[in-house]
């Protein structure tokens, strides 16, 4: 279903954001590696041409590593019109760079707040902005942001106000988007996995996880391609857990292989009740 289909991804060059693009790659899609890392980190894996030559490597029909900070206009402007140079359009966007700083309001420095406000909501808002000519293009075009549901309950906003604000924040633009973008036969969703998903992000939570606890990022890209392959006329505005999406296009997968240790108890992930 996405073969010869453009994806957009911002981080993806590790963790879900290159877990969804290998999952793509595998259809023979062109995958567009929209991240900051031109430079190895000494701690975390990855740069988009890495992703990129792994993207090939999978199966991807092209892969265009390009280096953008999605706070920034005019990088973004700049690297949809090389997506628009050499796709002609895209059909998929898929918001999942972000920032994480879960501590209370006494322990969140303002340099932190700005950062996840400009990530989370603008970055998802003003790539969500700027792709839509390039998607209007599409047969089934989808935006996909990786958020949470509107989870109203106070704990959530207890832990971490500021991280929650900006994780809602990509949220209610699912919400306000889907029915704007409706008239273009635009899709979007928001996806979200039900436990934690052991990435590199596990190193800013203020409490020690064990991989055990975590599944791996697959189920976020098996479930974000199911909703790729939906028709984006029929299936917009939707707050979607990764189990949930499995289990209705996948009745027969067996969850337990996205497990670390099949045996032991999962985490539940933020802004998800039990």
């Amino acid at each position: 279903m996405l073969r010869d289909k453009t994806l957009f991804i911002t981080g993806a060059t590790r963790g879900i954001g290159k877990a969804i693009a290998m999952r793509a790659a595998k259809e023979g899609a062109n995958i567009i590696v929209a991240s900051k890392t031109t430079h190895p980190h000494p701690k975390l894996p990855g740069t988009i041409f890495s992703a990129a030559e792994d993207l090939i490597n999978a199966g991807a029909k092209k892969a265009l590593p390009l280096k953008v900070d999605i706070r920034d206009e005019e990088q973004v402007k700049k690297a949809f019109d090389e997506a628009s140079s050499e796709f002609g359009h895209i059909d998929v966007l898929v918001n999942n760079a972000s920032a994480i700083y879960a501590l209370p309001t006494e322990k969140t420095p303002m340099k932190r707040y700005d950062l996840m406000m400009d990530v989370n909501v603008r970055g998802a808002y003003l790539c969500s902005r700027t792709a839509l000519p390039l998607l209007k293009k599409s047969e089934n075009p989808h935006i996909l942001n990786l958020s949470p549901p509107l989870n109203m309950s106070p704990q959530w906003f207890g832990r971490h106000v500021a991280y929650t604000i900006s994780k809602y924040g990509m949220s209610m633009c699912v919400l306000g988007m889907a029915e704007e973008f409706r008239q273009y036969k635009i899709a979007v969703n928001a996806l979200w996995p039900k436990t934690v998903i052991a990435t590199a992000a596990l190193q800013a939570l203020p409490i020690k996880i064990e991989r055990a606890q975590c599944r791996k990022d697959t189920i976020v890209a098996d479930a974000a391609y199911h909703i790729f392959c939906q028709d984006s006329k029929q299936f917009t505005g939707n707050f979607l857990i990764d189990e949930q999406v499995i289990r209705t296009f996948d009745k027969s997968c067996d969850l337990s292989q996205y497990a670390y240790d099949p045996t032991a108890e999962l985490l539940v992930d933020f802004f998800v009740d039990e």
